[in-house]
């Protein structure tokens, strides 16, 4: 009898547990598939230099036509204008100075997470492939201590972040994608972060150039022949990086998961041109932002609310079905470009720290400043007002030399000459982005702005509180509140 009952008991609890068994795998079938990610960013490159951004001189057909079946956001600023910084807020979701990662060629600290390692952790397969640099590993130093130090104490951890990381010149990049492609496992979504060299100096894409003499030289651009050669090839770069971006996208389309991929396309910072990268001008901050997703992201759609590089973590982990970690300080646009209540920015910020390993002589190598964008005005706040300026990545450059003996000639005229070769910054910069969106015209110390610059000046204090940060703070102790 014993055995009798004890057999039925068991047969009760085998049934019972195909039951449950049956259902859970009938739930998870039954729930929509999760969308693979692709994370593209191009290196040193500016908003406004693509064609659907209203460049008439540079032929992007494939990034435009992203930008026609997806979203398009003209106000999107990294955290800072340089590289290392830069895309450590993209994939950690937090201020650059919160990460401490205000260094160009220092690694990402091993107690920061990024939110690949949070897609890993639920489900997904990741990877990183592309050219050259992903920039978060830690640079190759000069003089070799910096790099013993580096591998000594296993400073270097992205092996262990996601499941593949591969690296080769500009035209491996579709193979080594290709790579990662064939490993993702059956039945797993996948992410993968594709890094680009273009258009990052040199350039070497002469065969993609269009005619010097024919491209609308932008706001603020001297009018010479090697200014004019110099900015060609930068375009050639952009037009290369687009046909480059087409050959990843075909590959999807190959495989079937074209339009079950949300697709975000993004330059990391501002290019190495005038006022560019290295500066906390729009060159040096606002960059191209795509995201294409069908279904999901209106066809056609531009969004003027401003978005910070701490946003794209938050947002694709949303893609995801996933929350945002407690210590993002990243937003979330996914409910902007569905149409539903997004909580955005009042102001965004960013931090230019040194670049480069050599001593701070100039702002080539070493600067300490932040800034602070709202809705229509800008602060740049300088702590190293006193250090010349020279620009970044292009000082060595024919063209800056010409221009550097045009200044000791007399010959150069205004307001280029006040813009590039002025004998001491200053310490403030306040510009009103809607009438001077080239910001041209400092308004910082004039009476009638007075109330707005205090406004931004105590936003930026609160910020540097926030974040820990190590440079003086810009309200003084002697500070009197404008009534």
């Amino acid at each position: 009898m014993k055995l009798v009952r004890s057999t039925a008991i068991f047969c009760l609890c085998v049934v019972s547990l195909l039951i449950h068994t049956s259902s859970a795998i009938a739930a998870y079938q039954s729930a929509p598939n999760l969308p693979n990610i692709l994370l593209i960013l191009s290196d040193d490159h500016s908003a406004p230099y693509l064609g659907c951004y209203g460049n008439p001189d540079l032929k992007t057909p494939i990034l435009d036509k992203m930008a026609a079946e997806g979203a398009l956001f003209q106000r999107a600023y990294t955290t800072a204008p340089q590289c290392a910084p830069s895309r450590a807020g993209i994939l950690s979701g937090r201020s650059t100075v919160d990460i401490r990662m205000t260094r160009f060629s220092a690694p990402l600290p091993r107690d920061i997470t990024i939110f690949p390692e949070v897609l890993r952790k639920n489900g997904y397969y990741t990877g990183i492939c592309g050219g050259r640099s992903y920039h978060l590993d830690g640079a190759k130093g000069r003089p070799a201590i910096t790099t013993e130090t580096f591998d000594k104490y296993n400073l270097r951890t992205f092996t262990h972040r996601v499941d593949y990381v591969k690296q080769g010149m500009e035209k491996d990049v579709l193979s080594l994608f290709q790579e990662f492609l064939s490993q993702v496992p059956a039945g797993k979504p996948f992410f993968t972060w594709v890094n680009f060299f273009d258009p990052h100096r040199a350039f070497t894409a002469t065969d993609y150039e269009p005619d010097p003499d024919k491209i609308t030289l932008p706001t603020g651009f001297p009018d010479t022949e090697l200014v004019r050669k110099d900015l060609a090839g930068h375009y050639g770069e952009i037009q290369r990086l687009d046909e480059s971006v087409g050959l990843l996208l075909d590959e999807l389309k190959k495989r079937g998961e074209l339009n079950n991929t949300v697709i975000v396309f993004m330059g990391d910072n501002g290019a190495a041109l005038f006022r560019g990268k290295g500066t906390l001008f729009e060159t040096g901050l606002n960059v191209p932002l795509l995201v294409r997703f069908p279904g999901k992201v209106k066809a056609g759609s531009v969004y003027k609310e401003l978005i910070s590089g701490e946003d794209i973590a938050p947002t694709l982990l949303d893609f995801a079905g996933l929350n945002p970690l407690p210590e993002m300080t990243g937003k979330t646009f996914k409910p902007l470009i569905e149409g539903k209540k997004h909580d955005g920015h009042r102001y965004v910020f960013a931090e230019r720290g040194p670049h480069g390993s050599e001593l701070p002589t100039s702002t080539v190598h070493f600067d300490l400043s932040r800034c602070v964008i709202g809705d229509r005005y800008k602060l740049i706040y300088r702590a190293m007002w006193q250090l010349p300026y020279a620009p970044n990545d292009f000082y060595s450059q024919p063209f800056w030399a010409e221009l550097q003996q045009m200044s000791l000639d007399g010959k150069l005229k205004e307001p280029w000459n006040s813009l590039y070769f002025s004998p001491q910054r200053p310490m403030f910069d306040l510009y009103d982005l809607e009438k001077d969106p080239h910001e041209l015209e400092n308004l910082a110390g004039k009476v009638e702005f007075a109330k707005i610059e205090e406004e931004l000046k105590e936003a930026l204090q609160k910020w540097m509180i926030l974040n820990q940060d190590h440079i003086p703070l810009p309200v003084p102790p002697s500070y009197k509140r404008i009534k």
